[in-house]
């Protein structure tokens, strides 16, 4: 029996690898999507490559996109540096990169509707996170409900789903269930800061959420760090 397409947006951290190793335990063909969009912390392009190939993805394909010709993020920007304190509670930290989901998911939808696959999954979370607007419970449905007014396959009657497996998982969850599914997180690349080498800093956001989530599952943490 062929196992149905499904598009994974993957950057190569905890979340996305997670996500594809669910898509595919669910019986998805996964077709992965990563973007070099100028985000500073590139080495996750690697990762995302050496996660692909571990889960034995159908296809991975790097599309290169601008997002650092706008700037507004510390992600994208040089001249926003990364915090490394937690920011203001409430407030939207600088690290947002804007509208980025948005771009990504449109990306997705566009080669789900070639290879007719009615299925994107993303890796957005909504309990242990920074605060983003594009990865919430109600963002995610409105572009579901979008996508299927604005494509051919959706005015022709399919029901394009896109699936948040980790929508409301702490991070601890996140790490238990792809380690129960094998995901082997030393090749994965979370830091915001990460050098050349996937070295993660230690100091950043992404940094502190994930090793939190390593310890309170009661996991070794794989992270290598710059020192």
């Amino acid at each position: 029996m062929t196992k149905k397409p499904a598009v994974i947006l993957l950057s190569g951290g905890l979340d996305s690898a997670t996500c594809l190793a669910i898509a595919k335990a669910e019986g998805f063909a996964p077709y992965c999507l990563s973007f070099d969009y100028g985000q500073k912390h590139n080495a996750e392009l690697k990762a995302a490559a050496r996660v692909a190939e571990a889960l034995g993805a159908v296809e991975h394909r790097i599309l290169k996109i601008d997002l650092a010709g706008f700037g507004g993020s510390a992600l994208t920007d040089a001249t926003i540096d990364v915090p490394t304190d937690g920011g203001n509670p409430g407030e939207i930290p600088v690290t947002y990169v804007p509208a980025r989901n948005t771009v990504l998911l449109s990306y997705a939808l566009a080669w789900s509707e070639v290879l007719k696959a009615d299925d994107i999954f993303i890796g957005v979370n909504a309990v242990d996170y920074s605060g983003y607007p594009d990865c919430r419970p109600e963002y995610i449905a409105s572009f579901q409900a979008m996508a299927r007014l604005a494509t051919k396959v959706g005015v022709e009657g399919s029901n394009l789903t896109i699936h948040t497996p980790l929508l409301k998982l702490t991070k601890a969850e996140i790490a238990q269930k792809g380690t129960e599914l094998g995901v082997d997180y030393g090749l994965t690349v979370t830091c915001y800061k990460a050098d050349e080498e996937g070295r993660a800093c230690g100091e950043c956001e992404a940094c502190r959420l994930r090793s939190a989530g390593f310890a309170h599952a009661g996991l070794v943490d794989p992270t290598r760090y710059q020192k």
